[in-house]
C-alpha cells in the first residue's frame, strides 16, 4: 500500500485485508484509460471504480435506511423515503467527500486533471460511493455501516421528516439523472391584499410543466416541484 493510500485508509478508519479494493475505489475511468496498454475496454473496467459505485450506492442506501428506521420509529414509509433521498443526494455526498478531502486521493487522467476533475461534484460523490463499496467488499456490511454512520453522523442527527421535504432539490436531481436541464420557475399570478398574498408559480422543464400556489414564492415553487415529481412519476398528467 502506498503512503497516500495508507493515509486514506487511516481517514476511513478501516484496515483493508485487500488494499487493491481501496486503490480501485479511487481510480477514475480517465486514469485507467490512459494507463492501460491499448486502452483495452475490459481491462479498463477491471481497474476503474464505476462498478464499485453501483455497489456503494446500494450499501449506502441500506445503511441510511436502517439508521432512519431505528431513529424515527413513528415515521411513515413516505417520510422515511424522503429523509433517505435527502441524505443520499449527490450534493450531500459531494459535501461529505469535500470535507474528507477525497479529491486529494483520486487517481484521474491528465485531461480530467486539467479540467478540475478532483473538484467535480459527480466525480467526488461517485468516488465516495466506491469507497463505501470497498469497505463493504473487504469487511462486510457491519464495518461499512459503521463507516457510513460516522461520515453521516451530523446529517443523521439533524434528519427529520419536516426538513426533508425539499421537492425542488428532488426535482432537479431527477431531471439531472435523465440528463435534462434544471426546471425554471416563474410567478404567473399574485392575488390578495398585501398582508395575505397568494402566489401562483409555474415550473417548466424540457417536456412538461406544473403549477403551485402558496403564501410565499418559495412555498409555491415547492408545491409546483412536488406536482412535477408526481407528473414525472406517472401519478398525474401534465396539463
Amino acid at each position: 500500500m502506498t503512503p497516500k493510500l495508507a493515509r486514506l485508509e487511516n481517514l476511513i478508519g478501516h484496515t483493508f485485508g485487500e488494499p487493491g479494493l481501496l486503490e480501485r475505489a479511487v481510480t477514475h475511468r480517465s486514469w485507467a484509460f490512459e494507463n492501460v496498454s491499448g486502452a483495452d475496454e475490459k481491462r479498463v473496467r477491471s481497474i476503474e471504480n464505476e462498478s464499485m459505485e453501483f455497489i456503494g450506492d446500494s450499501v449506502l442506501g441500506l445503511a441510511i435506511a436502517e439508521h432512519l428506521y431505528r431513529d424515527h420509529p413513528d415515521a411513515s414509509e413516505g417520510e422515511l423515503t424522503l429523509m433517505k433521498h435527502h441524505l443520499v443526494s449527490t450534493q450531500r455526498l459531494y459535501g461529505i467527500a469535500q470535507a474528507m478531502g477525497i479529491g486529494d486521493f483520486v487517481r484521474v487522467g491528465r485531461g480530467e486533471e486539467k479540467t478540475g476533475g478532483r473538484r467535480k461534484q459527480a466525480l467526488l460523490a461517485n468516488t465516495l460511493e466506491a469507497i463505501i463499496a470497498a469497505v463493504f467488499l473487504d469487511g462486510g456490511y457491519i464495518p461499512a455501516r459503521a463507516f457510513v454512520a460516522r461520515i453521516f453522523s451530523d446529517e443523521l442527527r439533524a434528519a427529520s421528516p419536516s426538513k426533508s421535504l425539499d421537492y425542488k432539490t428532488m426535482l432537479q436531481e431527477v431531471l439531472q439523472a435523465g440528463k435534462q436541464p434544471a426546471p425554471k420557475y416563474s410567478v404567473i399570478r399574485t392575488e390578495g391584499p398585501p398582508h395575505a398574498r397568494i402566489f401562483s408559480v409555474e415550473a417548466v422543464w424540457s417536456n412538461g410543466k406544473s403549477h403551485g400556489t402558496g403564501n410565499s414564492i418559495k412555498a409555491a415553487e415547492m408545491v409546483a416541484a412536488a406536482e412535477a415529481l408526481s407528473i414525472i412519476n406517472g401519478s398525474k398528467s401534465a396539463e
